[in-house]
């Protein structure tokens, strides 16, 4: 199981955070702009900073210098090999779970 599919050892804002840099480095407020695009999820600076901090940590995320007083954070080869790792599992659950409620939708 993936560090990042929320079962393992990280939680969903780290997931989340990891999609939003696969299209390239981002500060934090983009982060939370592009999450919240594509998310419809809000992440508060401590979520934020925490899952990046943690991320970090693991080599899944690095920082950039400083952009004035913006931080830019991007992917890692690491962090990039763990999203496709923590996608593919959802893939693999989304896909089981259709399955059986169209199962049940025909049993029922």
């Amino acid at each position: 199981m993936s560090a990042l599919s929320g079962y393992g050892r990280f939680s969903e804002p780290a997931l989340l955070v990891s999609v939003s840099l696969l299209d390239g480095a981002k500060h934090g407020h983009a982060i939370v702009a592009d999450v919240e695009r594509f998310a419809g999820r809000r992440l508060g600076p401590g979520t934020l900073y925490g899952a990046i901090g943690r991320l970090e940590r693991l080599g899944l995320v690095r920082a950039l210098p400083d952009e004035g007083r913006r931080k830019p954070y991007r992917l890692t080869d690491a962090g990039l090999a763990e999203v496709r790792r923590a996608v593919d599992e959802m893939g693999t659950l989304a896909a089981h779970g259709q399955r059986r409620l169209r199962q049940l939708g025909t049993a029922g």
